[in-house]
């Protein structure tokens, strides 16, 4: 099992995720941007809560991520659930934020490089997000990299997403994680995702057939190899809810065009792409993300129950 890193400072658990830790049981991370910053109030606590209920529904317990007055919650209760998504001004937080969060006793809602910190000190080994960040397309000249490849070469945890966010530069981003000695595997297909869409046109680094398999993969990893870094489980979205790479490749064009013209930059990149490919899309870019996060969710409670088998 990944070792946790000692924190110095207090995590809340609530009963539910303090219990299933000390009995060995599976836990699976879920990170809370997709609640403060994802979609309106209440959809945003109608999701965070369904998807909370299909960890459950597949053997694992839910522990949602976020920061709450300058404290790490690893899971959520009704109530703060509730205050994060109706709370104004909540801040967007990657990995360099916490120690501001913590020092201004802020509230923040944490990325995916956030989450697999604060997960990785709570002793979780699985996190399902949607997707991941990556080097962005126009990177030559910005030098955006997102800071979840920075975690991912450095905190042993398994992310199960839908694969790089697809307004990115995938290529470049799964050579980067090469770079960085993450391992990067495929469940069920040869081909690498692409978000919204099962093909990228990009051969899988390597393939595994289902939550077995992957398990395996964790173990040797981390178990046997020693390994301190994360592990890239990309997880192709349903083939009955994918939008196809060639169609929504000319809305992310789109998109991409407006934000050079707008001079956006930083952490609004993403948000605004995203934005923006939903309302070119007529909402289907949504629908097709509400999807595959469902998916990736059950995916991860069946790997996190098939990796505490192997600890037994």
């Amino acid at each position: 099992m990944s070792t946790p890193r000692q924190p110095t400072f207090t995590l809340a658990f609530t009963d539910e995720v303090q219990a299933a830790l000390a009995a060995g049981n599976p836990v699976v991370a879920l990170e809370s941007t997709i609640i403060s910053h994802g979609m309106p109030y209440p959809q945003n606590v109608e999701l965070a809560t369904e998807v909370e209920d299909i960890v459950r529904a597949h053997g694992a317990t839910p522990a949602t991520i976020a920061v709450l007055a300058g404290v790490c919650h690893v899971g959520l209760d009704a109530a703060q659930l509730e205050r994060l998504a109706r709370q104004p001004g909540v801040h967007k937080a990657t990995t360099r934020d916490l120690p501001w969060l913590l020092a201004t006793k802020s509230t923040g809602a944490t990325t995916v490089a956030a989450t697999m910190r604060i997960a990785a000190l709570a002793g979780i080994a699985v996190f399902a997000t949607g997707g991941i960040g990556g080097v962005h397309r126009a990177a030559a000249t910005t030098f955006d990299v997102s800071a979840d490849l920075t975690e991912l070469a450095n905190t042993p945890v398994a992310v199960v997403s839908a694969g790089i966010k697809s307004i990115l530069d995938i290529a470049l981003t799964l050579e980067r994680l090469e770079t960085l000695g993450v391992p990067v595997v495929v469940n069920g297909s040869d081909e690498f995702p692409s978000f919204y869409s099962r093909s990228s046109g990009l051969r899988a680094p390597r393939r595994l057939d289902g939550p077995t398999a992957i398990a395996k993969l964790m173990h040797a990893a981390w178990n046997e190899l020693g390994l301190a870094t994360g592990i890239s489980i990309a997880n192709p979205i349903p083939a009955t809810d994918e939008i196809p790479a060639a169609e929504i490749a000319v809305y992310i064009e789109e998109a991409l065009a407006e934000l050079t013209a707008r001079s956006i930059s930083g952490q609004e990149v993403t948000p605004f792409l995203l934005a923006r490919v939903v309302e070119r899309t007529a909402g289907r870019s949504l629908r097709a993300n509400l999807a595959l996060v469902r998916n990736n969710a059950a995916t991860a409670a069946q790997i996190a129950v098939e990796y505490v088998k192997l600890l037994k």
